[in-house]
């Protein structure tokens, strides 16, 4: 083929395929974000507990945290689109057999299925956006893909309690599950013919690359030091994000902001992060250094946190929500880069599901110890004034951590 028919095929399928793939992970996140406006739904309806519904949120993270390299390996073997395909399945099946459930305990399991699910669709995304837009149009690509966790959460936040309040949380699953069962169907019938065209273009890999097996893929992994370093950078900014994002409807109820109140407006700084998602992308595109655009993240973090949390700004409600309106924009910016490294460093293009799957596993670790270190704190603090010291110290690991991925994107590009 061509490169004038590599490039006609480029443009005729690739935009929309990769723009399917990075909906189905909006999806997936609207599965991940249906949980906290239901909880109190749940509490009425099937007497959910608090220790249950703590499980609840954080059983897809728990699943993350011990499966994710290993589901990345597997992704790798049973292939992108395939991968992706099974897991809106999966989704939607669990969501939909929530419909009848009676118990907080049907609830758990499924959520553990739906957990499995959502990481097989989320591993294999990047990796088959890489495959389905050319080169000098991948680090926009990977910055919109790096919204898809904010964009989910920010639509459940925002949908799921006026859905719930008219229909009841079971029209609520319902829904979730149709819209995963017609994601999987848009994979099948949008995805096919533009992975085809790029399979047809592309040049023939090393047969050795291509007959790697599962147990070298993940030695392979896990001993290049550029997977560890993007995991952690990931770790370093999912645990802080998550805890701030995941208090403020309980710092705002303690200021006496209503429910609906406190939703609307923690969904706005969630839909923030987008910007600085799309952001990273479009700077990325014009050449600017991936090390820059993290030191300006982690950096940004830090400084709105102080400001969001410490007395500083004194009773000054609309100045401390615009600093946490640009702690999640300028924070965008982290998983916007760091996206695209994971694409980068890894060892090879058959290990990049897997380096994902290790990106994950970390991330959901920083998300599983991050909230529960920020109470620690603010109960021994007596209030949230002390949270920055946390998030701070995030990102100043995060900044460390940043120069060390520098010189390593450095050298990649050079390769």
């Amino acid at each position: 083929m061509t490169d004038v028919t590599v490039a006609g095929a480029l443009k005729t399928h690739s935009t929309p395929a990769a723009i399917a793939v990075i909906l189905a992970g909006v999806t997936a996140a609207l599965h991940i974000g249906k949980i906290p406006p239901a909880i109190p739904v749940l509490q009425q309806a099937l007497g959910l507990t608090l220790v249950e519904a703590g499980f609840l949120l954080s059983m897809v993270q728990l699943a993350g945290m011990l499966l994710g390299v290993l589901l990345g390996v597997a992704v790798d073997g049973l292939g992108l689109r395939r991968s992706m395909l099974i897991g809106q399945l999966t989704l939607s099946a669990a969501s939909l057999a929530g419909i009848w459930a009676r118990a907080p305990a049907d609830l758990l399991v499924l959520r553990a299925v739906e957990g499995l699910g959502f990481l097989l669709v989320v591993l294999a995304a990047p990796s088959l956006i890489r495959q389905l837009v050319p080169a000098r149009q991948l680090p926009s690509f990977l910055g919109l893909w790096g919204a898809y966790m904010p964009a989910g959460a920010a639509l459940a936040l925002l949908c799921g309690p006026l859905f719930m309040a008219a229909w009841g949380w079971q029209a609520w699953w319902g829904l979730l599950g149709a819209l995963s069962a017609a994601m999987a169907l848009w994979l099948v019938l949008g995805v096919r013919n533009a992975g085809a065209a790029l399979a047809a273009a592309a040049p023939a890999g090393p047969v050795a690359a291509a007959s790697q097996g599962w147990g070298q893929r993940l030695r392979v992994t896990l001993a290049s030091p550029g997977p560890w370093l993007v995991a952690l950078a990931f770790a370093m900014y999912s645990s802080q994000w998550l805890a701030v994002i995941g208090f403020l409807p309980s710092v705002y109820a303690q200021a006496g902001v209503g429910a609906a109140a406190a939703g609307a407006l923690t969904a706005l700084v969630c839909a923030m992060n987008i910007i600085g998602n799309v952001v990273a992308g479009r700077l990325l595109l014009r050449g600017q250094a991936a090390q820059r655009l993290l030191f300006w993240g982690f950096g940004s973090m830090a400084l709105t946190a102080l400001l969001t949390f410490s007395p500083l700004l004194g009773e000054a409600p609309q100045l401390r929500y615009a600093a946490v309106l640009l702690f999640s924009a300028a924070g965008g910016m982290v998983p916007g880069t760091l996206f695209s490294l994971v694409v980068r460093l890894a060892p090879n293009a058959q290990t990049v599901s897997t380096t994902m799957g290790w990106v994950q596993q970390c991330s959901a670790t920083g998300q599983f110890l991050g909230p529960p270190l920020v109470a620690w704190v603010a109960a021994q603090a007596g209030g949230w004034h002390a949270t920055w010291v946390v998030t701070g110290a995030a990102s100043a690991i995060g900044l460390w951590l940043a120069s060390r991925l520098g010189a390593r994107a450095a050298v990649a590009q050079q390769a």
